[in-house]
């Protein structure tokens, strides 16, 4: 009996070296790798494109924001239309300025407008081909 727990013993010792050797060996791995520096396999991918550029119309430093909610309680969201925005705010909130350019899945168009003391501009653009241009980007200048 005491011969099978020496036996025991020993090959439970010989694997937990093992096993210490082999974790050992593994970060020594990681060290080198990390000194070595980057590597091809390691190189990060290539940056997307961005999706869609913001419109010259827009201001250099304006702030984009999925949605705008307003002190009375309204509140507008990218992906609403035309329509449910002039419904939510009125008319009056539209200033009249309005620029087109060129989008991704057709024309582009950037309207400026002021609602409850705050200035905003709306990037509306179709989300798909020939289709219903929504809200694509909400800017704070």
């Amino acid at each position: 009996m005491d011969a099978v727990r020496l036996r025991l013993a020993s090959a439970l010792e010989w694997g937990l070296a093992a096993a210490f050797l082999a974790a050992t060996a593994a970060v020594a791995s990681l060290i080198l790798d990390d000194m070595r520096g980057p590597s091809l396999r390691a190189a990060p991918a290539p940056a997307a494109a961005p999706v869609a550029a913001i419109p010259a119309a827009v201001p250099a430093g304006a702030v984009s924001v999925p949605v705008l909610a307003f002190r009375d309680g309204k509140a507008i969201r990218a992906g609403d239309t035309a329509a449910a925005v002039i419904a939510n705010l009125g008319r009056e909130a539209d200033s009249g300025r309005e620029e087109a350019d060129r989008g991704r899945l057709g024309q582009r168009l950037t309207r400026f407008y002021e609602y409850g003391g705050v200035r905003f501009i709306l990037v509306y653009e179709p989300v798909e081909k020939n289709g219903e241009p929504r809200i694509g980007a909400i800017y704070l200048p």
